[in-house]
């Protein structure tokens, strides 16, 4: 039998390292929710072993059910009935119905509304077990932030009449943003919503790309003012209803299980969310930044499926005399690939526990703190917290999402010829991973995010908090490297923001990827100095077994020598003052070319 979290060491150890136990005295408000839900823990070992179970669960329907029905999925897809009706894919509805039979549609709702109220770092590891079962249906069973935002900035009535529905599967949801002429640029959104003279609220407008746009519940980003911009939008929900029509499902490249709606509304009954004039600044923002979170794990899932795949095949594919992965050039792309997801994890993890520490040191201060040292202390902790949190969310989706593409692309390079037929997995994997570096915010776009971090100071203190860490004497030497880097980063950056800002969006990229290196770059070198022990299987018939931590020095020191020198060569590129982008376009790219 199959279980997708148990196989995994790496998330297995990860899960121990991340020493939970403040996230989830937070989440829990101090465990004072024990005394009216029976399922609510009583203390920190209560709720990581309900954690762990709950992710045990996961992995054995993700390997048993979900992932079986994958391939059948990508092939049947999602159609459109004459009357305008969104019918899943067989296998989608079967997987959904498990999901909501295991109580896992709430994983972050609270308990009043019959959420588990699980912390976003939990929720990313289930989130990328779903992921490499089946990346499309994550579509679904990630979109969860719906009903979070929902929560976080509704009314107490729109929170009773929706968010039990979410907790029991009895509905899912869509965010709905996109527009024919507004992608990305969300503030040029159109889509009116207007009052009659009771005061009621209605929608008329088109919206597409729209991902499980037949969801039961949308929540709606729509034009409430007369006035242009962003703060002429606010935030709706309503139903999907008789006047919500389906127009055309998307014929894509990958996510074939995952349905991709035009939506047309036709005066459609709707609820405001919080404020008007909030949409997108506030309420969209925030739902954005958890579904880029969502779609980091993503990533992860696919790349840790497609891995798995290639790893496989290296090793039974015999060629010259002995399997393919004896071959210097295919050992050393598989264990490149699987060192990425390792350093890609690492990043995303760090990252969501960030988001739960930030989400309850918040909450802890709406709910009172009567010493005024601790409050003042928990208030600066929070501003950091929330900075942090603006650099590692795109950083976490940016760095995930274009890993995941190079190891499937990878992947299907090991297979060679037999990658690229339908006999193997991988080249739906590829499909999947594709829209990763795109939906929720292409990668440019996470760069000119990010950028802004890691040139405005959080980078840098960041990067001295974790300077500041003990480590294991056996990776001293990799902190010296990542030390001598950041100089590098820092001459780069100093060199940068001298030019202005828009030589800095010109080499976001290259800054970016410097910080992303040397973050990861820490992140592994204290996972080879973690107290957590834990052995791990060497491939081999002898069963020889090593220490977690020892392999986590093997990846840190790889890890570590292998992007010094590029970090080194991303610096001096910054620091060319190279700006032919802009002066030279027109004369090297041409005129626009005809197309016919």
């Amino acid at each position: 039998m199959a279980n997708f979290y148990k196989d995994n060491d790496d998330i297995r150890f990860l899960f121990k390292h991340l020493a939970l136990e403040e996230v989830a005295e937070l989440k829990e408000e101090g465990f004072r929710f024990a005394k009216e839900y029976e399922h609510a823990p009583v203390d920190s070992e209560d709720a990581i072993k309900n954690y762990e179970m709950v992710l045990d669960a996961v992995g054995q329907l993700s390997g048993d059910f979900i992932d079986p029905r994958s391939e059948d999925i990508d092939r049947e897809g999602t159609t459109l009935t004459e009357e305008g009706e969104v019918i899943y894919a067989e296998g989608i509805s079967e997987s959904l119905e498990a999901l909501s039979k295991a109580g896992v549609m709430g994983f972050t709702l609270p308990h009043r509304f019959g959420g588990l109220n699980f912390p976003q770092a939990v929720y990313s590891i289930a989130t990328e077990i779903v992921s490499r079962a089946d990346a499309s249906l994550m579509n679904i069973f990630g979109l969860q932030g719906i009903a979070e935002t929902i929560n976080a900035f509704a009314s107490e009535e729109i929170k009773q009449k929706y968010l039990h529905q979410f907790s029991t599967g009895e509905v899912t949801g869509a965010m709905v943003l996109t527009e024919p002429d507004a992608g990305s640029d969300l503030q040029s959104c159109q889509l009116q919503a207007y009052q009659d003279d009771d005061g009621n609220w209605y929608l008329d407008g088109v919206k597409r790309f729209i991902t499980n746009g037949c969801g039961e519940v949308l929540l709606v980003l729509a034009r409430s003012e007369d006035r242009t911009g962003g703060l002429g939008l606010s935030l709706f929900v309503c139903n999907n209803g008789p006047t919500v029509h389906v127009r055309r499902i998307e014929d894509k490249l990958g996510i074939h299980g995952s349905p991709t709606c035009e939506l047309f509304f036709d005066k459609t009954p709707c609820e405001l969310v919080g404020e008007r004039q909030r949409g997108l600044v506030t309420y969209v923002m925030a739902l954005m930044n958890g579904a880029r979170v969502g779609i980091a794990a993503q990533s992860q899932g696919i790349a840790e499926a497609t891995y798995r795949v290639a790893r496989d095949y290296a090793a039974s594919r015999e060629q010259f005399g002995g399997p393919i992965e004896k071959l210097p050039a295919v050992r050393d792309m598989v264990i490149d690939m699987k060192m990425e997801i390792e350093a890609s994890r690492a990043l995303l993890y760090e990252g969501s526990k960030m988001v739960d520490l930030e989400i309850g040191y918040t909450v802890s201060l709406e709910n009172g703190i009567e010493d005024a040292q601790k409050k003042k202390d928990i208030k600066k902790r929070v501003r950091f917290l929330k900075r942090l949190n603006g650099l590692l969310t795109p950083l976490s989706k940016y760095y995930g999402s274009e890993m995941s593409n190079s190891v499937a692309y990878d992947s299907i390079q090991v297979l060679g010829g037999s990658g690229f037929m339908r006999d193997y997995p991988c080249e739906r994997y590829a499909r999947d991973a594709r829209i990763t570096t795109i939906y929720e915010g292409t990668s440019q776009l996470q760069v000119v995010a990010a950028v802004r971090g890691v040139c405005g100071g959080t980078f840098d203190k960041y990067v001295t908090e974790l300077a500041g860490k003990e480590y294991d004497s056996s990776v001293k030497d990799l902190v010296s490297t990542l030390g001598d880097c950041m100089e590098q980063a820092r001459k780069a950056i100093a060199f940068a923001k001298e030019q202005g800002v828009d030589y800095m969006d010109l080499y976001g990229r290259q800054l970016v990827d410097i910080a992303s290196y040397i973050i990861n770059g820490y992140l592994l070198c204290g996972q080879a100095s973690s107290p957590v022990e834990m052995e791990v299987a060497v491939a081999g018939a002898d069963g020889e077994k090593i220490s977690m931590k020892d392999r986590k020095r093997m990846v840190a020191r790889r890890y570590v020598s292998k992007n010094a020198p590029k970090i080194k060569a991303l610096a001096e590129q910054v620091c060319t003052g190279d700006t032919a982008t802009f002066s030279e376009y027109e004369a090297m790219v041409g005129p626009v070319p005809e197309l016919g």
